[in-house]
């Protein structure tokens, strides 16, 4: 049997504020068909974990431009507009939050964030700096989940044991990923699935 779970890990985005490039872009690029081939082929995903890795917005906005010059500021906006994608709290996960803080659980959090932003978002969600113990920023660390080393870092820097934590995320690949170095886990699809978790687990919330 498993040794019974006692700490709880956070991802940030998506679970605990929104996150979503649409938001911003829906104003910008308004056709639909366009906005996809902006998001997907220009300012991709693969090109804003870059910045998640650790690399400055300077240089992503710099590279990019060097890259598609006719769409230079849609390009900067994805810097400069950062907050439009950031709407606000994820409903009901921070009330949540505050209870596991109030109860005096254990927590933590693992995040894919680029420094310059993460601290842009404290100062607007006070509560991602005072709610934990430890995170873990992936810039910072210039490690991206789900790679095993993240998770590690996090345990061997506070001196946890995997099997005493559960891990939530919005990317089931994160969660296989605190799965596969024994951490439990949970799938985040919404905050009443996520306290009925905790509740089975035996937190009191």
């Amino acid at each position: 049997m498993r040794s019974p779970v006692t700490t709880v890990v956070f991802d940030i985005g998506n679970v605990l504020i929104e996150w979503d490039p649409e938001y911003l872009y829906r104003r910008l690029i308004p056709d639909e068909a366009a906005r996809r081939h902006f998001l997907t082929e220009i300012c991709s995903p693969a090109w804003n974990l870059e910045q998640d890795r650790g690399r400055s917005w300077s240089e992503a906005v710099a590279e990019c431009v060097a890259r598609h010059p006719g769409h230079a500021d849609l390009i900067r906006a994805y810097d400069e507009g950062w907050h439009e994608m950031v709407p606000g709290e994820v409903p009901g996960t921070a009330g949540l939050l505050e209870e596991l803080v109030a109860a005096d659980v254990p927590l933590y959090a693992i995040t894919n964030f680029s420094n310059e932003k993460f601290a842009e978002a404290k100062a607007r969600f006070p509560f991602l700096a005072t709610s934990f113990r430890d995170t873990v920023v992936s810039a910072e660390e210039r490690l991206l989940k789900p790679d095993p080393r993240i998770y590690e870092v996090l345990l061997e820097r506070n001196g946890l044991t995997a099997e005493a934590c559960v891990f939530i995320d919005d990317s089931l690949k994160n969660v296989e990923g605190a799965r596969a170095v024994g951490m439990a886990a949970i799938h985040f699809t919404g905050a009443e699935p996520l306290r009925l978790e905790l509740r089975r687990m035996g937190f009191g919330v």
